[in-house]
């Protein structure tokens, strides 16, 4: 069990390091482009402009990778039907609205109203038989409130970087909670909360300010919703949802 584990915690690992790679070289092939640019403008700097403006909006575009943090209740240790309960990750994107606050010079306070659709799963496994594991698959369409501090660092010459924390309050408008065609399967909690907290960097053009940034949210609630005549539940204790989200920034 405790292979399998790590093995998954791995694998998770690397695709956020892959996924943070691309930024990185996105960052890379761009800033050519600003140098060249900024020579053309005899370094008169487009985030100066941006700077005066004490607020403004924009949209957001992502992708993210959902799953669920499982902890075994005691009934687990007795069962007999499963030697394994975990987290598997799957895929899910992103659309969102950006509202920019400017507070100071290096900090923001900013709302990000988004609608994320998301997918994740649950993996039972019986003893000795990896075959005939069963998989609770949850696909959710996420209303999610984000409201966020971003710190931002000197700019040099039109890119800046930038680190961000905050809440969110997600609510699930697809979830089968309450369906009574899901009676006999496990089910999750519709509403959480969850931290959030992440990075980024600001290239700043004439019209608009593009920043790839990802980030990462945590669960605060148990949203394991417990049913005692369900044993794929009783051997749960606390259910908690983890997403990694990789987004592009449009704003101006």
């Amino acid at each position: 069990m405790r292979t399998t584990y790590a093995w998954n915690l791995l694998r998770l690992h690397r695709r956020k390091s892959t996924v943070v790679l691309l930024v990185c070289g996105i960052a890379a092939l761009l800033a050519p482009q600003f140098a060249l640019a900024q020579r053309a403008q005899g370094h008169n700097f487009n985030y100066k402009d941006f700077q005066a403006k004490p607020y403004y909006f924009g949209i957001s575009l992502g992708l993210n990778q959902s799953d669920f943090k499982i902890y075994h209740s005691q009934d687990f240790i007795r069962n007999d039907s499963f030697s394994l309960a975990q987290g598997v990750t799957g895929p899910g994107f992103n659309l969102g609205i950006v509202t920019n606050l400017k507070i100071g010079e290096y900090f923001d306070v900013r709302f990000l109203p988004t609608l994320s659709f998301a997918e994740r799963n649950i993996k039972y496994v019986p003893p000795g038989e990896k075959s005939l594991a069963l998989t609770r698959k949850i696909e959710s369409v996420f209303v999610e409130l984000p409201f966020q501090v971003r710190y931002k660092s000197v700019a040099y010459h039109d890119f800046r970087l930038f680190l961000i924390a905050g809440v969110k309050y997600v609510f699930d408008v697809a979830s089968d909670s309450r369906s009574r065609q899901a009676s006999g399967l496990i089910k999750i909690s519709p509403t959480d909360f969850q931290f959030e907290y992440g990075g980024g960097i600001q290239f700043f053009f004439p019209y608009f300010i593009f920043s790839p940034e990802f980030k990462v949210s945590q669960g605060l609630n148990n949203v394991l919703i417990y049913n005692e005549g369900l044993e794929q539940s009783t051997i749960l204790e606390k259910v908690l949802s983890r997403t990694f989200t990789i987004s592009l920034f449009f704003e101006g």
